[in-house]
């Protein structure tokens, strides 16, 4: 699939069928996340690929939407904020580069024919204990991954001269 196809058609998926992810789809997008560029190249993240059902439920109470644990698969992103590149100002961008891999990943996944959907609305301290997740490491995302039930509706997007300024910022 064209990359402009890719971005284009990618939406969240909130329903699976229960065919199974293919192993070798699963590494390409797991390999697309790992290529991403970082900060310093320092690459702070790190991923979990849940399939087993008793691990999911273990998961439940952090996230407890049912349509969610119907995909086959459950990738978590976590950071590592020890190796996370620092701006002269203390900010950290953790968040940015485990974002950037995570949007490879979803994006790979899309054009494998897999649905995903970002989730940031769940409790980490629940999902560090069900995963076994050391204390210094930070689960930042989570998405389920699998072939799509449904295609969703598309939802409208702002148009280019809402979000764009040219040579410097302008009032509207």
């Amino acid at each position: 699939m064209d990359f402009y196809d890719v971005v284009k058609t990618r939406l969240s998926v909130r329903q699976y069928t229960q065919e199974p992810v293919e192993e070798d789809k699963l590494t390409r997008v797991l390999d697309a996340a790992r290529i991403a560029p970082s900060a310093g190249n320092r690459q702070p993240w790190r991923y979990i690929v849940v399939r087993d059902e008793e691990t999911k439920n273990r998961l439940r109470p952090a996230y407890d939407k049912e349509w969610f644990y119907t995909a086959p698969v459950i990738i978590v992103a976590f950071g590592d904020p020890a190796t996370a590149w620092v701006r002269k100002d203390g900010r950290s961008y953790i968040d940015v580069d485990v974002t950037i891999s995570f949007d490879h990943l979803v994006l790979a996944a899309a054009a494998e024919g897999l649905g995903t959907c970002w989730i940031a609305n769940f409790d980490p301290a629940v999902v560090s204990e069900a995963l076994g997740i050391p204390p210094e490491f930070e689960p930042l995302l989570l998405t389920p991954l699998g072939y799509p039930g449904a295609t969703p509706q598309p939802r409208e997007r702002k148009a280019l001269d809402e979000i764009v300024y040219r040579e410097r910022w302008s009032a509207r």
